[in-house]
């Protein structure tokens, strides 16, 4: 027992320490759906009911009840491999006509996320993940023609979020937990008071901390059937950064809140080595509005942010194949409602609706430890970006924006769990 505590102590560290190194990267808005390669196969079909993975606990803390007795450690990692390049016109503002193209604005990227559980008896389980929720880095070139609508663009996050499971009888589990999330944001754009040729970057940066919550149930109604409800609360948070533009400089605050996201996942067993899964996801993205950065000396609106999101919506089927007591195949297709249409589609950020196509596996090495592999192919809908008088975007120095944008995604996602 003394030697399973000192190695808990040191993989957890280590994991740890990995996610807090990350760099993180979009997916869908600026959530990052990559937080476990088990359910990376299904894509995240179930992924919010109990099984093999403490990882369900990032949907629904009440899926941490499938954990065995003792100490479990997951440690997940995604390379995530975007393409995406924008490709069209600018004209009527400062530059005149400019074609000059994004070249690929996405940047790889390795998304890793942390769970530990610890279950002393029948009734309580006991757990923690670390996680980045919200990310974004794009990068087009530095001299593209809509460099007066963006340059580059950088969300990161972490988030600690300690839970508990209650087993209130053999048909329900109950869970509820808090989430601590830093968020760091940057966004830059050329300078057009600066001329044309190579302009000067403006920038607005800022950090800051926030708290919410997460709660959970899971229902098992009938032998071989489970349904799990997972909350994930929004997060506010007051950042404290700096505006740079036009050569001066000024210390800001702004205020961003996170959206909340429902889900429900749904097991099913068809038989004794096979399982039908599937899920329904909600976030909760209007919420987010036109922040507005404010002067910390006098409080005077500075500049405004402009998103002004739909909501967004995810389904996704899968199922899952033992073939034997140490494989399991897996697979799943995803289909992702994006909360950016047109009406309101930036530079920064072309998201549009997608497909998901994922496949993986797991492999049972000993009573201890596994390995779980996932892949995804992100399939991305025609998607046009229409920057006029129209847009909220749209500023008459810099003037019109109309193109045509070209992603895809690959994901490659792997797992270690370890029970002690």
């Amino acid at each position: 027992m003394k030697w399973a505590n000192k190695n808990t102590i040191l993989f957890a560290s280590t994991a740890i320490a990995f996610s807090i190194a990350a760099n993180a990267v979009h997916a869908g808005a600026f959530a990052i759906r990559e937080q476990s390669a088990y359910f990376q196969g299904t894509s995240f079909a179930g992924y919010g009911t109990s099984g093999d993975t403490i990882s369900a606990m990032y949907w629904n803390p009440a899926a941490l009840i499938g954990a065995q007795m003792g100490w479990t450690v997951e440690t997940h990692g995604s390379v995530i491999i975007p393409n995406s390049e924008i490709n069209g016109t600018l004209s009527g503002g400062l530059l005149g006509t400019s074609s000059v193209g994004s070249g690929d604005i996405g940047l790889d990227a390795v998304v890793p996320a942390t769970y530990i559980s610890y279950r002393p008896d029948d009734k309580w389980v006991f757990g923690i993940g670390i996680n980045s929720p919200f990310g974004l880095t794009t990068k087009p070139e530095q001299n593209w023609a809509a460099q007066f609508y963006s340059r580059s663009s950088r969300v990161f996050s972490i988030n600690v979020n300690p839970s508990v499971a209650y087993q209130v009888n053999e048909m329900i589990a109950l869970a509820v937990g808090v989430q601590v999330q830093y968020l760091d944001v940057s966004l830059k754009s050329a300078d057009a008071t600066s001329g044309a040729g190579f302009p000067r970057s403006n920038e607005i940066y800022g950090d800051g901390f926030g708290v919410g919550v997460t709660a959970g149930v899971t229902i098992k109604p009938v032998e071989g059937t489970e349904i799990g409800i997972g909350y994930r609360s929004g997060v506010g948070h007051s950042l404290n950064g700096q505006l740079f533009a036009s050569g001066t400089r000024a210390e800001i605050d702004l205020g961003v809140v996170m959206p909340d996201m429902v889900n429900i996942s749904a097991k099913q067993k068809i038989t004794d080595k096979m399982r039908l899964l599937g899920t329904v996801e909600w976030t909760n993205w209007s919420r987010l509005k036109s922040p507005v950065a404010t002067s910390t000396v006098t409080g005077s609106a500075l500049t405004t942010l402009h998103f002004n999101y739909d909501d967004g919506w995810f389904f996704s089927v899968g199922g899952e194949y033992d073939f034997n007591e140490k494989l399991t195949f897996r697979a799943g297709v995803g289909y992702e409602l994006s909360p950016i249409d047109e009406d309101i589609r930036s530079t920064r950020l072309p998201d549009n609706n997608r497909w998901w196509l994922s496949a993986g596996a797991s492999y049972n090495f000993n009573k201890h430890m596994s390995f779980d592999v996932g892949y995804t192919h992100i399939l991305t809908e025609d998607t046009n970006i229409n920057i006029d008088p129209s847009h909220q975007d749209y500023n008459s120095t810099f003037g019109t924006y109309v193109a045509d944008v070209d992603s895809n995604v690959n994901i490659l996602s792997a797992s270690l769990r370890y029970k002690f």
